[in-house]
């Protein structure tokens, strides 16, 4: 009771700061309710700094780790299996590809440009997966900073945005089908508004079309690779974790270098690797998958998918808290370019592999 007591004013503030950047992120979808939050937070962080916070502070960092992988959980509802797996097979070699071409593509920038190792972590995740989700996942797996992930945050909004912009006069130009540039929306854009108002502005171009529901199973698929980055991140956070921890053992225990870090995985284990709230995001899937196969109204999982969504701008509001915004604008340039590079191979990879299956 007493940690409740701790961190009960500090998650009481960024729900306070959450409620007014969910209705700003209904009026202006495309910008969204995170991206709000994060900022407004930002600029609170800039003249109430930490030291005068007092106990605040502890909520405010329950709220950034403890909420945020709660929200993960949640939005494992609003995913019906049957449904991705029926609808999302034709999808999955356009899905991979851009999945593939994102990380790949953010590995090799990562070591050309020298971005810092977690920042580039979340971006190529974000870019590939499902933006503000799939690094709300991915950030307590792989331990990042909240300044590391108020970064990432923002490169993937701006090319959120730019996204939802161009993509529907672009594919108008392209000379794209209503179901390849579903698919387009699908695969290339990132998190779910943006997806939502690419593919709405199409429709609204395209009287008939139906261009949304395609983009949002596509973009649902995509979510699930969520699983495996993460559990492969969490395993190879634990091995190196492992045997930097054995590395330092020996050292204390000044044993000679030949026999030092015999075993290059020190005491890995797979549970210590495993983050169980990846396990309980599958495990709401489930239970919405074997509902409404039982006749069950998906609607009745609305709301959790919903508090998933707000318990998601709670914890930006938490992280745009925690960090220094004169410091993010200024270490800007490297995950900016990276973020763009990513973005146009998405988009090629997406095309590409649409014109190679003659569905564009």
């Amino acid at each position: 009771m007493a940690n409740v007591k701790n961190v009960a004013p500090g998650v009481g503030l960024c729900a306070a700061i959450a409620i007014p950047c969910w209705f700003l992120g209904e009026a202006l979808p495309v910008v969204g309710g995170p991206v709000f939050a994060i900022l407004i937070g930002m600029v609170i962080a800039l003249w109430w700094k930490q030291p005068a916070r007092g106990t605040v502070q502890d909520g405010i960092a329950f709220t950034a780790k403890k909420v945020l992988q709660y929200a993960v959980i949640l939005l494992g509802f609003g995913l019906n299996l049957a449904q991705i797996a029926a609808v999302g097979a034709e999808s999955l070699p356009i899905i991979l590809t851009t999945i593939a071409t994102a990380l790949i593509v953010g590995y090799i920038l990562y070591r050309v440009l020298s971005v810092d190792s977690a920042i580039a972590t979340l971006i190529a995740v974000g870019s590939s997966i499902c933006g503000g989700s799939a690094i709300a996942a991915t950030a307590p797996v792989i331990r990042a900073k909240d300044e590391q992930v108020a970064q990432a945050i923002s490169v993937i909004f701006l090319f959120n945005v730019v996204a939802a912009l161009i993509f529907p006069t672009l594919g108008g130009m392209l000379g794209m089908s209503n179901e390849g540039f579903g698919l387009f929306a699908g695969t290339a854009v990132n998190d779910t508004s943006s997806v939502t108002a690419a593919a709405a502005a199409w429709d609204g171009m395209h009287p008939g079309s139906n261009a949304l529901d395609d983009a949002t199973i596509v973009k649902l698929t995509r979510t699930l690779a969520i699983i495996p980055i993460t559990l492969a991140l969490g395993i190879v956070m634990a091995r190196k974790e492992s045997a930097d921890e054995s590395a330092s053992n020996a050292q204390a225990a000044s044993e000679p270098s030949s026999t030092r870090r015999k075993d290059p995985l020190g005491n890995f284990s797979l549970k210590r690797a495993f983050p169980m709230f990846i396990l309980f995001f599958l495990v709401a899937s489930l239970i919405t998958t074997i509902a409404v196969a039982a006749g069950a109204d998906a609607a009745v999982f609305a709301p959790l998918k919903t508090l998933s969504k707000f318990f998601i701008v709670m914890a930006m509001a938490a992280i745009g808290l925690n960090t220094d915004l004169v410091k993010l604008v200024k270490s800007g340039a490297k995950p900016l370019l990276m973020g763009l590079i990513c973005w146009i191979c998405i988009a090629a990879a997406s095309l590409g592999m649409q014109h190679l299956l003659n569905l564009w």
